[in-house]
């Protein structure tokens, strides 16, 4: 068994969007070549309500799907179909925003808000499919004891347990929660990117100490080797997905393959006509 390499290291820039809401901008548009199927991805960590209660108000999407994942905090969101509820702490919501949908996520006061948001890019082939939402409840992500480590499993697999299985894209996410001076090592599947977030805490991963909220990108291998600090605790969330391999044409919300095709998306937005699937 080959371990991965550390590839890339990401520390973010903090960035406000939505109404005012206050984040790291983890990945983002110079990332999507190297970090396919993965196009962006906010992390949030505040006691501070003025940070993020403004939230993101009624805004679109299309081509991709949102992963919206709440260690701490509650988040209301609701949407131009009709939809609407709360994502809770240690939950999590699957948004295919396919061929277009209009929704706001706002944030309620709370200890501490802590989590992020992933954006994937649907495959060509899916980029118009109708949208839906996977809500995943606690109940639905199995926690693994895994040596020293906790694993829980958002979506794919882990040892025995399964999480959600992706109509659209099936990448794989865990929650790992690893006691200081422990290590996990995770099997990876060669064909993937393969990419950690440490969310809360210090690690050690390829002999190099690496910081909180740092994201790393691995080089090609079967495993990856992740060790908790000695100074305190260690949770870091692990994504892994196979590339798509398209060309990517991005604005702001939207992402879709060719320039016309993103072109095309704002027009419709101008005219009223962006909403396919009612």
């Amino acid at each position: 068994m080959s371990n991965r390499r550390i590839a890339k290291q990401i520390r973010g820039q903090r960035a406000v969007d939505g109404a005012g809401v206050h984040m790291v901008r983890v990945l983002g548009y110079h990332d999507v070549k190297e970090f396919d199927p993965f196009l962006m991805m906010d992390s949030f960590d505040s006691t501070n309500p003025a940070d993020y209660v403004a939230g993101f108000p009624m805004h679109p999407h299309r081509g991709i799907e949102t992963v919206t994942y709440l260690i701490s905090g509650q988040i209301d969101h609701k949407d131009s179909l009709g939809n609407k509820g709360t994502i809770n702490s240690g939950e999590c919501q699957w948004m295919t925003a396919g061929s277009g949908i209009l929704h706001e996520e706002m944030p309620k006061p709370s200890e501490r808000m802590l989590g992020l948001q992933l954006w994937l890019n649907l495959p060509r082939e899916e980029k118009m499919a109708d949208p839906q939402y996977l809500p995943i409840t606690k109940d639905m992500i199995p926690r693994v004891q895994s040596g020293n480590a906790r694993v829980g499993v958002l979506s794919g697999s882990y040892e025995d347990a399964k999480g959600v299985t992706p109509k659209h894209i099936p990448v794989t996410i865990y929650d790992v929660e690893l006691p200081k001076e422990q290590e996990i090592t995770i099997p990876t599947k060669a064909e993937e990117t393969v990419y950690i977030f440490l969310i809360e805490g210090d690690g050690v991963v390829d002999h190099q100490d690496i910081p909180e909220k740092t994201a790393i990108l691995f080089g090609e291998g079967d495993e990856i080797t992740v060790r908790a600090a000695a100074n305190k605790d260690l949770r870091f969330l692990y994504f892994s997905g196979k590339p798509l391999h398209e060309p990517i044409a991005w604005g702001g919300p939207i992402a879709m393959n060719t320039q016309e095709e993103l072109d095309l998306a704002f027009d419709e937005l101008r005219r009223g006509t962006f909403i396919k699937h009612k």
